[in-house]
């Protein structure tokens, strides 16, 4: 009771501030008390106070706004039993095909490649098929009968910018894989550095130094741009390839300007071995006597690609029963090769068609007096059959004075990024891989 008198007491001397707990305190839950019995809680309410979101899109379509089905398009699988199956009629079908014939004809379509169906109400027939023949574009087809066509959209593609290395133990292959890097590299390393580098023959120990663009999808990687810079170390030389490119030129060039590209390609086919060199007193596999070899053996399976290894035209397409299938070719008024024993030639090579340095003119093969698959590769100069190995073939044209200094200013700002591309540990069989983003 003499908590109550002095409580009552406290009250009276202090009436405001008691008010004041009132109106913080009692008042909400007397306002509450009072609300009508059909007024929405708080949680049901939130939403009109929530940051409106983007919806999730679907190739362009609304994801939540279709039902989508995903598949692969198996082998013997055509269009036309991919969308009976989601209640597309046959003539619907058919005025499909005709439809969108210039666009992107469904006969186009691959086994093994990705498509969807889209359907807003799967008790009825499908509203629109996607293709995806690749990761930089996909196909819509618009499947409704009153609006039949094909749309091709191409996905908007970031480059970035980044650098790697690699140290060789065994393979370059494996450098590339150990680094994360995309073995794509590999050809485009070889395509800029083909010339001064014998990548047929690496050597435990050599690195590897690479500037290139990778090609990005909603932040995922899907390719390789251009190789802008590479550096090939050896136990003999310290090789650079520098890309250039102006309304005049464009390639790889060497420090001082010279194109990394020569008259002549070291050999008519990669990832070969030589299996018998030029020799003007070979044993003979097949007859067992002593008879010249005057040309370069280089092993490789089946139906590999065999390449011309300079521009020209074609002078002979033929077959012997010593030279099997092969293709002669005259680059100018001093040189001339010829490739044997092919499986078979490629599509369009007879004579007086010219061809381009690295353009595919047949396949290896064992036709004629041989003891399995290669390519004999023979090279003559000026009428005389010579060991290409050995010649000291014309430099390339120089880039014009005018020119250079713009190389030049180009080659300085790559050239330190390069130099500045850590080397990964050489003590194991390793590479790198960054951003420059």
């Amino acid at each position: 009771m003499a908590q109550t008198r002095q409580l009552h007491s406290y009250m009276k001397k202090r009436p405001i501030q008691w008010l004041g707990l009132f109106i913080v305190f009692l008042f909400p839950l007397t306002f509450l008390y009072f609300l009508p019995e059909n007024t929405p809680e708080w949680e049901e309410d939130a939403g009109a106070f929530s940051i409106p979101t983007e919806p999730d899109i679907y190739f362009g379509f609304p994801k939540d706004s279709f039902f989508i089905y995903e598949a692969t398009i198996k082998p013997n699988e055509f269009l036309s039993g991919i969308l009976l199956g989601h209640k597309v009629s046959y003539a619907t079908i058919a005025e499909l095909e005709q439809e969108t014939r210039d666009t992107h004809s469904v006969r186009r379509l691959r086994s093994g490649k990705d498509y969807a169906v889209l359907n807003r109400d799967t008790s009825t027939a499908a509203d629109y098929f996607i293709y995806k023949p690749g990761p930089f574009s996909y196909v819509v087809y618009s499947l409704d009968p009153d609006s039949l066509y094909a749309e091709v959209h191409r996905h908007p593609i970031d480059t970035v910018i980044r650098a790697g290395a690699g140290h060789i133990e065994h393979s370059l292959w494996v450098a590339m894989q150990n680094g994360g890097m995309n073995p794509a590299l590999i050809s485009k390393m070889e395509d800029a550095l083909a010339w001064t580098v014998d990548f047929y023959h690496i050597q435990k120990g050599d690195q590897f130094k690479l500037l290139y663009e990778e090609l990005k999808i909603d932040g995922e990687a899907v390719g390789i741009g251009r190789l802008l810079g590479a550096n090939y170390i050896d136990r003999s030389s310290d090789n650079y390839a520098i890309y250039f490119e102006n309304e005049n030129y464009s390639g790889f060039y060497d420090l001082e300007g010279l194109p990394m590209k020569r008259a002549f390609l070291r050999a008519p086919v990669r990832y070969s071995r030589i299996s018998s060199r030029y020799n003007p007193r070979r044993m003979h596999p097949v007859l067992q006597r002593i008879r010249p070899h005057l040309g370069t053996d280089y092993a490789a399976p089946h139906g590999t690609e065999i390449f011309t290894v300079a521009d020209g035209v074609v002078t002979e397409v033929a077959y012997t029963s010593g030279n099997g299938n092969y293709v002669r070719i005259r680059h100018d008024h001093v040189y001339e090769t010829q490739y044997l024993h092919m499986s078979r030639f490629a599509k369009g090579i007879r004579p007086g068609v010219r061809v381009t340095q690295g353009q595919v003119i047949g396949y290896v093969g064992s036709t004629g007096m041989a003891t399995g698959p290669h390519v004999c590769f023979r090279f003559w100069k000026n009428g005389r059959q010579v060991d290409h190995l050995r010649l000291n073939l014309p430099p390339p044209e120089p880039m014009s004075d005018e020119d250079l200094p713009y190389y030049f200013a180009h080659r300085d700002s790559i050239l330190p990024i390069i130099d500045a591309i850590r080397l990964p540990d050489e003590k194991s069989e390793s590479s790198l891989a960054v951003g420059l983003e």
